[in-house]
């Protein structure tokens, strides 16, 4: 159920964080290093919660 929970939260800082970056983007005018910052948290919250999911599976932590 933890890790359930985990991966629920994991999916809406990506989205939060798309939409920050999309929010920057639109204020910034497109010049600004806030939409890359905003971009790469977002990529790298993507593999980590895909990494987790990998080995979570490996180990059978997570199960149907």
């Amino acid at each position: 159920m933890v890790f359930k929970l985990a991966v629920v939260l994991m999916l809406v800082a990506v989205i939060v964080s798309l939409f920050s970056g999309l929010f920057f983007l639109y204020r910034d005018k497109g010049d600004g290093a806030r939409v890359v910052r905003a971009l790469t948290i977002r990529i790298s919250l993507s593999v980590l919660l895909f990494l987790a999911l990998l080995v979570a599976y490996r180990f059978g932590l997570y199960s149907q």
